[in-house]
């Protein structure tokens, strides 16, 4: 089989989500920093983030569910030039600076946003599977099923996904921080401006419409609500992986007064063990792609047991240079997770709730942020950034062993909703046995 990143429309994807998270890391280190710089008020930043990332979480399945619905092309690429307005936006008002507004505006970014890379990843997977099912039967290997190999295909795009997404993570901030630096926030904002109408452009063609007997959005809703009921495997999965995502995020207000308040380290360590971890998520993300054969539960477990690990190995570490080896640790967990989530998710659901189960685990990331950031700064000001970071590792590695035991159970065949009577293999068999091929 053809590896599946040869498509033309998958390399385009692909290059589009890169631009667009490069895009996306400079308008937000630059609104960032420029909320901070009008009000000198770390509330109204953390109000930032709450607006840009947690408010969209209650209506993203509702945008999904609409944009679905819509037999009208262009509808994936109309929201990238939402983006870029709601964005030039921004940059304008960051000129003549209002809070209010900039946080209604955040909120309407973080929403287009989060419902672009959920329609996204599921065309990354329909992109891969259609890739396998256009090949002609006497082009397929002699081993393993149509199926086996549109399943491989699919979790090779989202390795590759995830090798652009942590590649970003690291280079974004640095480049957003310096552009800031040099030339302004609102200059960095219409780079971002730019990245949206390049994705625009590049993803013109695709058609997310998804045909369903019930056509309204709460139809919609209502059968993928309906799926994850029906799926017990799949409902257990997401809680379990929300609770994870829950001490993940509790990280985030530790680290700071971890590093500059018990190592004693400075801003210069602050940055070494964000890079560091950044460095990991790389790692983590080619360790993913050339592990095609192992279980996915497996995979999803460990990612997170590494990461819990990780924050037991920061509470411990005496100095920076021990806390950046727990951090490369965790960071190898955080990009060999977040694939087999996707990955796992997709196998459980048919291709045509695709799109509104990625939409539903956008959302739990971004509730799971407005959860764990309070979460972690509570537990810093109760205790010591060493506690901490032991209370959030115990609770991750415990969310690891869950996750083990609920990807485990055997899961009810997968059904389209479309066509009843098309039944699918098993989309745990991979998780539970290694692929023979």
């Amino acid at each position: 089989m053809p590896f599946p990143l040869k498509s033309p429309r998958l390399r385009r994807i692909l290059l589009a989500y890169t631009v667009n998270r490069l895009g996306t890391w400079f308008g937000l280190v630059a609104l960032s920093l420029a909320v901070f710089d009008h009000t000198h008020n770390a509330l109204a930043v953390a109000a930032l983030l709450l607006a840009w990332q947690a408010l969209p979480a209650f209506v993203v399945p509702a945008v999904i569910a609409r944009i679905e619905s819509s037999q009208r092309r262009g509808e994936l690429s109309a929201l990238y030039v939402f983006e870029a307005l709601v964005t030039a936006g921004l940059a304008v008002l960051l000129w003549h600076f209002w809070l209010p507004v900039v946080l209604l505006l955040a909120a309407l970014d973080g929403t287009a946003a989060l419902a672009a890379n959920a329609l996204l990843r599921a065309e990354v997977a329909k992109a891969a599977r259609d890739q396998v099912t256009a090949q002609p039967a006497e082009d397929m290997p002699p081993d393993g099923s149509r199926e086996d190999r549109a399943q491989e295909a699919e979790r090779k795009a989202n390795a590759a996904l995830n090798v652009a997404f942590s590649a970003t993570f690291v280079l974004g901030p640095v480049l957003g921080g310096f552009v800031v630096a040099a030339a302004g926030a609102p200059e960095a904002l219409f780079i971002d401006v730019g990245s949206f109408l390049i994705c625009g452009a590049l993803l013109i063609d695709l058609h997310p419409h998804i045909e369903e007997a019930g056509d309204s959005v709460r139809a919609r809703l209502r059968a993928a609500w309906r799926h994850i009921n029906e799926a017990p495997t799949l409902r257990g999965l997401l809680l379990a992986d929300t609770i994870a995502l829950v001490f993940f995020n509790s990280a985030g207000p530790i680290e700071v007064t971890y590093v500059k308040a018990t190592l004693h380290a400075g801003d210069r360590g602050y940055g070494l063990l964000l890079t560091t971890w950044g460095a990991g998520a790389v790692l983590g993300s080619l360790v993913f792609a050339r592990s095609l054969q192992r279980p996915l539960g497996t995979m999803l477990s460990a990612g997170a047991f590494a990461i819990g690990l990780a924050y037991i190995g920061l509470a411990a570490a005496p100095t920076l240079g021990l806390a950046c080896v727990a951090a490369l640790v965790g960071g190898i967990g955080n990009g060999v997770e977040l694939p087999s989530l996707f990955s796992l998710v997709q196998r459980l659901s048919p291709q045509n709730l695709h799109g509104r189960l990625m939409g539903a685990v956008e959302s739990l990331t971004a509730l799971s942020v407005a959860i764990g950031l309070p979460l972690g700064g509570a537990l810093v000001a109760l205790s010591s950034s060493r506690v901490a970071f032991l209370v959030v590792g115990l609770g991750t590695v415990g969310a690891s062993v869950t996750l083990l035991r609920v990807s485990r159970r055997r899961p009810t065949p997968t059904v389209d909703i479309e066509e009843p009577a098309l039944v699918t293999t098993s989309p745990m068999s991979e998780v539970h046995e290694p692929s023979s091929h």
